[in-house]
């Protein structure tokens, strides 16, 4: 079999001497039949390059190399990095050229501008960030599926006027579209997390008009104080609430509207106005 079972995943680890490390976010999985849903969603070409974040022991790799794609994966854990070539060449030989690793944090080293796909079992703790980050940098990363805790995911994917439509759901927007997948059973993990988690897949689409970090300003104030109509969220930020109020007219928004019912678009339009 060329995808890791449970007993090769707990074998492999045996092997290198490692057991996973909370504080990295590692839970490695080790279900083939979640590999190959993955693999399925991210939608491959031969002609893409996949970006893999945190690879750990191989499952994900192994998955995405069969595919006949080119892999770049991004390990923290130097041990695990220094393996990962050496579990490839044993059992996908014929594909182990196709493999790029860094090692490093993902959140700090230097991709390839090249990549064209994400997908990825992203450590939790850092999943929002890092996501923001690629799609930022990477131009040419035109879409991809993530493995996040089921909460992130519902808050990523989140429309304008949902209970947990915040900060990160309309950052996200700016750069592309995207939907909660499919859910996943923490049985697929070794050690099992404690939370839920879920399958989130994303595609670019075209920024909003207006400049990008103005319009993130804009959001960050907007739900720093979620309570407050927009006029008394924006006014700090705006130079006064009268500003604000005038602001927002221009960008063709009801000073009382809250943050939570805006898209993206919107936000853009604030920020040109304030600007």
């Amino acid at each position: 079999m060329t995808l890791l079972s449970p007993a090769d995943t707990r074998a492999l680890a045996a092997r290198l001497d490692v057991a996973p490390v909370k504080s990295r976010g590692q839970n490695f999985l080790i279900d083939p039949n979640t590999v190959r849903r993955i693999v399925r969603l991210a939608d491959l070409g031969s002609h893409y390059h996949v970006l893999e974040i945190g690879p750990g022991l191989g499952s994900l790799t192994l998955g995405l190399l069969g595919a006949g794609v080119r892999v770049t994966a991004v390990e923290l854990d130097p041990v695990l990095a220094a393996a990962l070539p050496g579990t490839v060449g044993e059992r996908l030989p014929e594909v182990a050229d196709q493999l790029t690793v860094i090692t490093g944090d993902a959140l700090r080293v230097d991709i390839p501008d090249d990549a064209t796909v994400l997908a990825a079992n992203l450590p939790y703790n850092v999943a929002v960030p890092l996501l923001l980050r690629l799609l930022h940098e990477l131009p040419g990363l035109d879409h991809g599926v993530v493995m996040v805790q089921a909460e992130v995911a519902q808050r990523l994917a989140a429309p304008p006027g949902s209970r947990v439509y915040g900060v990160p759901s309309a950052k996200l927007a700016w750069y592309a579209t995207a939907r909660v997948a499919a859910p996943v059973p923490r049985t697929v993990f070794w050690p099992q997390p404690r939370v839920d988690s879920a399958l989130l897949t994303f595609a670019r689409r075209d920024p909003p008009a207006g400049d990008r970090q103005q319009t993130f300003d804009v959001i960050d104030a907007a739900f720093a104080q979620r309570r407050k109509t927009l006029r008394a969220a924006l006014a700090r930020w705006a130079g006064g609430a009268l500003a604000a109020e005038a602001a927002l007219t221009q960008a063709g928004i009801n000073p009382s509207t809250r943050g939570e019912a805006l898209d993206v678009e919107a936000f853009s339009r604030i920020a040109q106005a304030l600007h």
